[in-house]
Formats: structure tokens, C-alpha cells, sequence
């Protein structure tokens, strides 16, 4: 019997991650204590702050708040757990986290950037805590046109942490209010105007021509390293209203940053290099796109998709998702705009800042924006962003593969005893190295290793088992005639 556990494990120390403490960064551990209250910190411990995220998360880096303001408006508050106030710059368990840059989660186990200590219990806004926070703070029109933006430091409470999957049932009217939500008439009310106010962010998002993907999530679900199931996770409305929330969060740091002529890491998603394969993808469908990348005219695009055949969108964003091609960190300097931006987001100025306990990157970003605030010199020249950057941009890409290798050991795991059975699939992937396809159901992922000439990304074909090895995350496959 494979363990996905000693397989992920195995996976992490071959792609030069570190999933232990050395003893210098442990003994710095011992001694931590949360971070005290300090005279330039404001106190927000009264509002009804609460976070969203999953059920089983204890590494929580987000809480929310908001209120309608006599005008109408809307004042969003977002308190990011202060994880500088306990790991500096220069300390042994920053050199940790820089080592390995990003949290891996590879279903059955979860490896993170910061040891557990910190990053579910001293720096994670849990429930009951009192943690300091860096607060953005948001004041969005009656339309959702931001009005303002600021951002400092506040000592806040976490309220009530619920969870995506119960939350989003109560939005959605398919099922009852969680526990902390029934119980409050105040958090309820909380709750609905946070929706709200996601609601006008996404709108005017999508009026800029951001692009809506809906993909399938999967995850294996086991314990003590054996896989069961994997499990499919989809977008619901409360998901959204934290996508929505960290969106603006992240773009509202990149232009504070800037305001303060501050240099920075900005998150760059490129034009897709493989837009023509997009667009014959969008005529299948009696659709024509632009022969130039045009965010617009795909945003219009998926939302016809999705209104006309909402069960096989998730399909269709996964192959457009795979064509766009991956996010990285550049160096961002102060001045006039270079044309590097968020193709998917429709956004120039975009950061990563919402998750410092996951993310390196967002650790850097919090430490700028602390000095920012502070009108102390930067932390950090750009020669040193520009090797951060680079480095958190190759160590997400490992995390990736490391994760993949989990999810397809987990597939294999469970389709060992399954071999000559003929499969649904969805082409994910061509390239130099090979053809990719994940199956509808179980959604595995795996290799076509002949029969596969003439397939591509987002084509549906059929395909048949012909072998796996868990220890190696492969799964093969050939391709089946119709």
C-alpha cells in the first residue's frame, strides 16, 4: 500500500524545499510570544470582525469588516495577520521561509512556508485572538468606484470563523445559517453587506474586462498517507466574496506602494502566448476573437459560455486557463507605468499581500508597506526585490509540480485496480514533454502515451488506463478512438 504522504514528502526534498526547522530557526521559535500592543497601533477590537475560509484552515491570514456610511457608501476593512511583527528580516525563520518561499498543500498533508507554531496559532487570526493586523481600508462608492484607500496597523479580533462550503450554502438559499451567523443578528447583517460590497468589486472588475474562470478543484481526501477519494471543489458565493475582497486588497497596495514612490514585487500575469489556439478554441463555439490578445473580448466570450452551458464551463476554463499560462513576480520601480500587468485580472498595479503566513512574497510586500507607513527607509533595494521576485516565481512553480506529483499519485493510487477501463477526459496540456488529459470523473490527471496525435488543449476525448506507479504520480493513458 502506497502512502501519499511519504510520496509528497519525497516529492518536496527532491525539488529543494525544506520541510524542517534547522536549530537555529527552531531555538528563535521556542522563544516567540505574540506581538504586543505598541502606541502607533490603533485599537479595532470592537468591530465584528470575522474570516472566511476553509473548514479545516487554521493558518488564517484574512479577517473582514464592513459598514454603510451615511452617503451610501461602503467602507471595507481587511486586516492581514502582522507576520513581520514576529518574523523580521534577517531572522532564522525568515531565512526559513525565504528557502522555501510558498505553503505546499498536497491534499492529505499540508507543508507550510512558516512552522505551525506560527502560522496557525501566533501570527493566524483565530478566533477569540487579539492579533495585530495590517488593516486596508477601503471606502467604496454606491457603483463600487473606490473612493479611498488607506492602510495601517490595528490590533483586531477575529469574531467568528466560518467556512466557505456553509457560508456559501446560507448566500446561495441552500441551506441554513452557520452556527455564529444564527446566533447573531448583527453578523448576519455583517455578512450580507460584505456580499454586497464583493458584488460592486466584481462588477466593475468584469466592466474592465476581468476574466471569470470557474475550474475544477481537485483534492485527495485520506488520513495517515491512504487516499479514499479526491475530492472536487467548486466556486460558490462566498468564495467569491473573498476573491473579490483580496483582489481589491492586493490592488490597493500595489497603488499605495506607488503613491509612496516605493519600489515593490507586482504579481504579472502576460498577454497568452497562445492566444491563437484561444481563439480557435472561441470558433468552435460560433464565437471570433480579436487576432491580437484582448482581455475584453474573452471576458464577453466566457460569460456567454457560462450563461449557455454552465455544467461543461469549468471544462472550458481550464483549457483557457492552461493557454493563459502562469503568473509571475517582476520588480516593480517607481515612475512611469511599463505596459506589465494582469491580463487575467484586467489590472495594471497588482501585488501579492493578502497571505504572508503562505506566501513569501506578501511577507516582503508587508514589510514595504510597513516602512511605507512607518516613513522609514525601505527594507529592501531593488537588486534585492528583483532576486525575491525571481526566486518566489521558480519556488511557486515547484510548489505546482510538487502538487501535481501529490494529486496524480493520488489518482494513481486510486486507479491501480482500474486498468483497460475507457475514460471521459479533457485535453489539458500539450507540449514538447507530452499530451495531458484529466478525466471527468474521477478528475485525474495523467499522460497520453500513444493515440494521442492531433489532440489539443480543450479538446474532449476518450481515453483508456494502461498503467500507473503512485510512487512516480504517473498515470497513462491511450487514446481512444470515438
Amino acid at each position: 500500500m502506497f502512502s501519499l504522504d511519504i510520496i509528497a514528502h519525497q516529492a518536496l526534498v527532491d525539488s529543494d524545499f525544506a520541510p524542517d526547522l534547522d536549530d537555529a530557526a527552531r531555538r528563535e521559535l521556542e522563544g516567540l510570544k505574540p506581538a504586543p500592543l505598541a502606541p502607533d497601533i490603533r485599537d479595532l477590537r470592537s468591530l465584528l470582525w470575522s474570516s472566511i475560509d476553509n473548514a479545516s484552515s487554521r493558518d488564517l491570514d484574512q479577517v473582514e469588516v464592513a459598514e454603510e456610511l451615511p452617503d451610501g457608501a461602503i467602507r471595507v476593512r481587511l486586516g492581514i495577520a502582522d507576520v513581520d511583527a514576529l518574523v523580521p528580516k534577517g531572522s532564522a525563520l525568515d531565512t526559513h521561509a525565504y528557502t522555501n518561499a510558498t505553503s505546499v498543500y498536497t491534499g492529505v498533508a499540508v507543508y507550510p512556508m512558516l512552522p505551525e507554531q506560527l502560522s496557525t496559532d501566533l501570527t493566524s487570526l483565530g478566533e477569540g485572538q487579539e492579533r495585530v493586523a495590517l488593516v486596508i481600508d477601503l471606502v467604496l462608492e454606491r457603483d463600487g468606484t473606490p473612493r479611498s484607500h488607506d492602510v495601517y496597523r490595528a490590533m483586531v479580533v477575529n469574531r467568528a470563523k466560518l467556512a466557505y462550503e456553509s457560508l456559501g450554502d446560507w448566500l446561495e438559499g441552500r441551506g441554513a445559517a452557520p452556527e455564529a451567523v444564527a446566533r447573531d443578528p448583527k453578523l448576519q447583517e455583517q455578512i450580507w453587506l460584505q456580499d454586497r460590497a464583493a458584488s460592486l468589486m466584481k462588477t466593475l472588475r468584469d466592466r474592465a474586462g476581468a476574466l471569470e474562470f470557474e475550474t475544477v478543484e481537485a483534492t485527495a481526501v485520506g488520513s495517515d498517507g491512504k487516499v479514499t477519494a479526491i475530492k472536487v471543489t467548486r466556486k460558490n458565493r462566498a468564495r467569491d466574496l473573498i476573491e473579490d475582497f483580496m483582489i481589491s486588497a492586493n490592488v490597493a497596495i500595489a497603488r499605495y506602494l506607488a503613491e509612496q514612490k516605493r519600489s515593490a514585487i507586482r504579481r504579472v500575469v502576460r498577454e497568452p502566448k497562445r492566444w491563437s489556439r484561444i481563439v480557435e478554441l472561441a470558433a468552435k463555439f460560433g464565437a471570433t476573437l480579436p487576432a491580437e490578445p484582448d482581455a475584453r473580448a474573452l471576458a464577453d466570450f466566457l460569460a456567454a459560455r457560462r450563461a449557455a452551458d454552465p455544467l461543461r464551463f469549468p471544462d472550458l476554463s481550464l483549457s483557457i486557463v492552461k493557454l493563459l499560462g502562469p503568473g509571475e513576480y517582476v520588480l516593480d520601480k517607481p515612475g512611469p507605468a511599463d505596459d506589465q500587468g494582469h491580463f487575467g485580472l484586467a489590472a495594471h498595479d497588482y501585488s501579492h499581500a493578502t497571505a504572508p503566513n503562505r506566501r513569501y512574497a506578501d511577507l516582503v510586500t508587508q514589510r514595504l508597506v510597513k516602512a511605507a507607513i512607518a516613513n522609514a527607509p525601505a527594507p529592501y533595494g531593488d537588486d534585492e526585490l528583483a532576486t525575491i521576485a525571481a526566486h518566489c516565481t521558480e519556488r511557486e512553480n515547484a510548489a505546482n509540480r510538487v502538487e501535481r506529483i501529490a494529486r496524480k499519485a493520488a489518482g494513481a493510487i486510486l486507479l491501480e485496480h482500474h486498468v483497460g477501463t475507457v475514460y471521459d477526459a479533457i485535453v489539458t496540456g500539450v507540449n514538447k514533454d507530452g499530451t495531458y488529459v484529466r478525466l471527468l470523473s474521477p478528475p485525474a490527471e495523467g499522460r497520453v502515451m500513444r493515440g494521442e496525435r492531433g489532440m489539443d488543449v480543450g479538446e474532449r476525448v476518450r481515453v483508456r488506463l494502461i498503467a500507473t506507479d503512485p510512487r512516480r504520480g504517473f498515470i497513462d493513458f491511450e487514446g481512444v478512438a470515438s
